[in-house]
């Protein structure tokens, strides 16, 4: 029995969306890194409310701390396309650059970018987990690197699903960026999100750790005058 399998311990009346997940959590080489996402997906998992998609405000860095520097958040920007809101320095040593504002494709080989953006419609509308298989050839007398990315879905404050917590680990010394990946495979796992509504008049938790900032309301002053007034011309005699 491997380390990985040592480590799974399902229990036998387990919802099959947590096994799925924990089971793509261990597939990656390394047994601290398996632990570790599996740590980060059970993370979320706690999150799901009457199993629905947790909101992109709960989300606290205390609770995927062991992988934070590999952790990010995406906002869907149209089908198939995702960028970078919030990324851990571990993103932005592979690149070699700041990668905040980025499309997550930056990081895929451009042959590769396709099947990237299939994969996401579905992390998205069904909605589903993401799991895949990486790897950069190397070169210039670099090894080559291998990985995992994983990617989770999340609600915005409006409720839609439209953000995604996720998680980049990578096996190897990437010593000249940028490292870009082709994906040597992938399992996609659709959620049943089918439970009970909240409770009508829940209040949400408030918003922490990665949820962005909002600017407060400052209303203007009676004294301040307007912009736009209205004139009244007397007409011609």
């Amino acid at each position: 029995m491997s380390e990985v399998d040592e480590m799974s311990d399902e229990p036998r009346n387990e919802n099959p969306d947590t096994i799925g997940l924990r089971r793509l959590a261990g597939n990656i080489a390394g047994a601290k890194d398996a632990k570790a996402l599996k740590a980060f997906v059970g993370y979320w998992q706690q999150l799901r409310v009457n199993g629905r998609v947790p909101r992109r405000a709960d989300i606290d860095p205390r609770g995927i701390e062991p992988l934070l520097s590999n952790a990010f958040i995406v906002e869907r920007i149209a089908p198939g396309l995702a960028r970078l809101r919030v990324a851990g320095v571990h993103l932005s040593d592979l690149l070699g650059m700041e990668v905040r504002g980025m499309p997550i494709s930056a990081f895929f080989n451009a042959g590769h970018r396709d099947a990237l953006a299939r994969h996401l419609v579905q992390v998205f509308d069904s909605p589903a987990t993401m799991n895949l298989s990486l790897r950069s050839e190397g070169g210039h007398g670099e090894a080559a690197l291998t990985g995992t990315m994983l990617l989770l879905p999340l609600t915005s404050d409006l409720g839609d699903i439209s953000r995604a917590l996720g998680c980049l680990v990578t096996n190897g010394t990437a010593l000249r960026p940028p490292r870009r990946f082709e994906i040597t495979g992938s399992q996609i796992v659709p959620l049943d999100v089918t439970g009970p509504a909240p409770t009508a008049g829940a209040v949400p938790k408030a918003a922490r750790g990665f949820a962005e900032t909002k600017a407060p309301f400052t209303p203007k002053s009676r004294s301040e005058r307007p912009y736009l007034r209205l004139v009244h011309s007397q007409p011609d005699e």
